[in-house]
């Protein structure tokens, strides 16, 4: 099924999405969408023609354990609500610790690289087909940007999704902007990486800005895309003819008419490349339902043989990554062979990443804290590592703010506990409770 050229629909540009000319296609992360009922400008845009596609975060099927049956249910419905071709994900573990290791549930609130080992890629392959016998339409999966790398890796990353590919039949979602952050922060080469995947399997192609600092580079989805990652654009579509390809955005969202420029780019750089390239066919074709002889318009996985993952791999792989997220987020020391430097890079980025997100997720508690907010919520986040969703973690930020003493600032003490109040009850309180809870906090302000 041919995609054409998307746009990443996020609610803060609804809008702007909506309005925009040419656009085929959207994706949506599956986590921010209700499994029941969705939300109006996506309405809209499917009675429009426009193809939305669920775009999930939370798998970590590249993680030792096997998929959360509940996630799965959670993404399979999103993905009939929206009566999608097909769902995507990520290649990358998400939590680690649990029973596997005897340890506490470290959640890493953001996706971090699985080992290109044979190990990983047997858990990860049995994983993915859990997955594909839960989901009603085809899966397909996305490689990661990394600021580290694991020692003693025994693919490439090339290598590693051919064999992920021969062994499951899922299908591929490439990000040529990770493949470029993977060149800063790794030394990888995109073209190589090119070379060795299997580019007949890619379903469709993100496109994404990002920001180089320090000589590491931050996959941000907050920058205009650049000069290089256009570049390796180019080198993809002089290999294949894409079904699809699409413009990721996340944070510092432009104006419309940047959105429609950048757009533009990507359409011209897909042009130039296809007229100077080799004759690449199609990546993906049709496949024809077997049942009534007529176009699925979804993306096959033929039947292939299982393989179960070697003795131990589970186990192994469950060590691993629990030692190396546990000296990202709560402080134990690095596992041998890990550039330290590094880890301490990703261990910010992902303290920051927690700060951006519960502020998103609770924006009161900026409001409330104001100046104060980021500087407070880093300094919980060194000491207490997520073991929940980010829902969780907000109320878990202001339990330690009230029990270690509170605010110097009365009314903002009190609203803080109204906050805390209104979340942690058995039942969340009324509209009109909470009207007058804001109400009272104003006026003992005045």
């Amino acid at each position: 099924m041919r995609l054409g050229i998307g746009i990443g629909w996020r609610p803060e540009i609804a809008a702007e999405v909506e309005a925009l000319t040419g656009i085929d296609w959207v994706e949506a992360v599956a986590e921010n969408l209700c499994a029941d009922h969705l939300p109006d400008s996506l309405v809209r845009l499917r009675e429009q023609g426009v193809t939305v596609v669920p775009h999930g975060v939370s798998l970590g099927l590249g993680g030792a354990d096997r998929p959360d049956p509940e996630r799965l249910a959670g993404l399979a419905a999103r993905a009939e609500l929206l009566g999608t071709p097909l769902v995507t994900e990520h290649i990358a573990f998400v939590r680690a610790g649990g029973p596997l290791t005897a340890s506490p549930r470290l959640e890493a609130g953001h996706l971090l690289p699985v080992p290109r080992t044979w190990d990983a890629l047997d858990v990860l392959c049995e994983n993915v087909r859990i997955a594909q016998d839960a989901l009603p339409v085809p899966l397909a999966l996305e490689n990661i940007a990394a600021l580290i790398s694991w020692p003693d890796e025994e693919l490439t990353e090339g290598q590693f999704l051919a064999e992920l590919v021969e062994r499951t039949g899922v299908r591929l979602l490439i990000d040529v902007a990770n493949l470029h952050t993977n060149h800063v922060n790794r030394g990888e080469d995109p073209a190589k990486a090119l070379d060795e995947l299997p580019v007949e399997a890619i379903a469709y192609v993100h496109v994404a800005g990002g920001v180089e600092k320090d000589g590491v580079w931050h996959d941000t989805h907050a920058h205009p895309v650049s000069a290089p990652v256009l570049d390796v654009l180019a080198e993809l579509r002089s290999r294949v003819d894409p079904p699809g390809v699409l413009l990721e955005r996340d944070d510092a969202f432009p104006p419309g008419t940047e959105l429609a420029a950048e757009l533009a780019t990507i359409r011209g750089t897909l042009r130039a490349a296809a007229r100077t390239g080799v004759a690449a066919p199609a990546a993906v074709a049709p496949v024809t339902d077997a049942r009534t002889d007529e176009p699925q318009g979804a993306l096959a996985r033929p039947a292939l043989p299982v393989r179960t993952p070697r003795p131990g791999a589970r186990d192994r792989t469950a060590v691993a990554q629990t030692a190396l997220l546990s000296a990202l987020v709560a402080g134990t020391p690095a596992p041998e062979g890990f550039d330290h430097r590094r880890l301490r890079v990703q261990s910010r980025a992902l303290a920051a990443k927690r700060a951006d997100v519960v502020a998103k997720v609770a924006p009161e508690l900026p409001e409330i804290l104001g100046d104060g907010y980021r500087a407070a919520f880093l300094s919980y986040a060194r000491s207490r590592p997520m073991s929940g969703g980010y829902r969780r973690d907000a109320m878990e930020f202001v339990e330690r703010i009230l029990v270690s003493g509170g605010l110097p600032d009365p009314v903002a003490q009190r609203r803080l506990t109204h906050w805390w109040e209104d979340r942690s009850g058995p039942r969340p309180p009324g509209r009109a409770t909470r009207l007058v809870r804001a109400a009272r906090a104003v006026l003992v302000g005045k």
